[in-house]
């Protein structure tokens, strides 16, 4: 369950919601477009100020199962950075093939 509806436009980047209309969305309907947006640019220098953002708004099962189930293009470093932060085996969204 979301924490509590919340504007997203006030929260995050307008860059990272480039395709859609931000200030339409909403936190409850759309959390499968934001969480893994709000974490898209994320890197180790910028990973507690977008995850805290995120955490403001959602529980973390929510930001798990979100990242883990995305079809959005998060780095491995920030699959890391989450399971690290919430004591979970280590996944990955992306493998290279040798």
């Amino acid at each position: 369950m979301v924490k509590h509806k919340i504007k997203i436009s006030s929260i995050f980047p307008k860059h990272l919601f480039w395709d859609v209309r931000l200030e339409e969305l909403d936190s409850r309907r759309d959390m499968e477009l934001i969480i893994p947006r709000a974490l898209f640019m994320s890197d180790k220098k910028s990973f507690e100020k977008d995850i805290a953002r995120l955490e403001d708004i959602y529980q973390p099962e929510q930001i798990i199962e979100n990242l883990q189930h995305t079809k959005e293009r998060i780095s491995n470093e920030v699959c890391e950075l989450i399971s690290k932060r919430y004591n979970l085996p280590s996944f990955h969204r992306f493998s290279l093939k040798k």
